[in-house]
């Protein structure tokens, strides 16, 4: 009788066991799949909207501080704004780092989220690279920066006329 009890002890799991386990596990991949998915398209989006705001603070901050200094005209560069090399239109509104205070095109604008956001801005560039995460370019007079890591062409638009920025999020 003890040479029976120690042989069952020694036993393995037997198939039905070993199936009920694997579909348990099935049942529950059918549900996380989606929902990592999911997070991974939030996370996207977050991120467009972190950046949105970054670059709104700056084009808000390069204002004040052009108010402050007692502006009232385009400058070649804000004195007191970061490396004192952003260039301001005639309403305060940042347009360059090169001292062009006219109206943007695709360098102007990668000049401006380079001066704006500064050491730790995402890859932004004017043809795309492996690394580049916003495709700068001109829409209109306005400066577009689209982000290209979820492929579904959502967008950063600031308009330098008036300051605003615009997100769009597909």
């Amino acid at each position: 009788m003890k040479e029976i009890n120690e042989k069952r002890k020694q036993r393995g799991f037997t198939l039905i066991e070993l199936v009920v386990v694997i579909a348990i596990l099935a049942i529950l991949a059918a549900f996380a799949l989606p929902r990592f998915a999911q997070l991974s398209e939030q996370a996207h989006q977050s991120s467009i909207r972190a950046t949105a705001g970054a670059l709104s603070a700056g084009v808000a901050l390069v204002k004040a501080q052009w108010v402050g200094n007692g502006n009232t005209g385009a400058v070649a560069a804000v004195e007191g704004f970061g490396n004192n090399n952003v260039a301001a239109n005639a309403e305060g509104w940042a347009t360059s780092t090169n001292g062009n205070t006219g109206a943007p095109n695709a360098t102007r604008c990668l000049q401006v989220w380079q001066g704006l956001l500064q050491s730790n801005a995402p890859v932004a560039a004017t043809s795309e690279a492996a690394d580049t995460e916003y495709l700068v370019s001109l829409s209109g007079d306005n400066c577009e920066y689209e982000y290209l890591l979820d492929e579904q062409g959502s967008t950063i638009v600031y308009d330098t006329d008036t300051g605003e920025i615009t997100t769009t999020i597909n």
